[in-house]
């Protein structure tokens, strides 16, 4: 079900969306405040899906929603949490609009969907997750690659707690 190598990175397939959805739980039940991820991955790929559980684990009042057309939404939970999509942008400068500078000083959580256009205004310390279509219809392979101590030791955790 998962495997991490030598450098920490986490491989783990999922098998339907219900499992891409806990997976997220699981994540997000370990996050704290000021954790960055950032999420890739093809149309359909389980990006959105993954960021609910965060939601859900978080304990957010709501689940999270694909932001694509507002590009941001934030939820009251634990921590909060911001959830972005810039699949619509194609330019760095039309990231302004957002205030990603600020959304890092808080002692949120922030996942981004659709990130390339803004990574130069990432964390350098952040959790890439890259979803890939499976198999089967409904499997995906979930990788976690984690940038900075604080990552590695979240993915060990979480290994240990799926069972991986």
């Amino acid at each position: 079900m998962g495997e991490t190598d030598r450098e920490g990175v986490l491989k783990v397939r999922s098998e339907s969306p219900e499992d891409t959805e806990e997976l997220g739980v699981a994540v997000g039940m370990l996050l704290s405040p000021g954790a960055f991820l950032f999420l890739s991955g093809d149309l359909g790929g389980g990006k959105t899906l993954f960021a609910r559980g965060i939601s859900r684990g978080l304990e957010c009042k709501e689940q999270a929603t694909s932001p694509s057309f507002a590009l941001l939404h934030r939820y009251e939970g634990r921590i909060p949490f911001y959830h972005l999509d810039l699949y619509r942008l194609s330019r760095p400068e039309d990231t302004a609009v957002l205030a990603l500078d600020e959304l890092l000083e808080e002692e949120a959580v922030v996942a981004v969907e659709w990130g390339d256009v803004a990574k130069g205004q990432f964390p350098t310390d952040l959790l890439k997750v890259h979803f890939n279509y499976g198999e089967k219809d409904n499997e995906r392979e979930i990788i976690f690659r984690p940038y900075g101590d604080n990552y590695r030791i979240l993915l060990k955790e979480l290994a240990g707690k799926c069972g991986f």
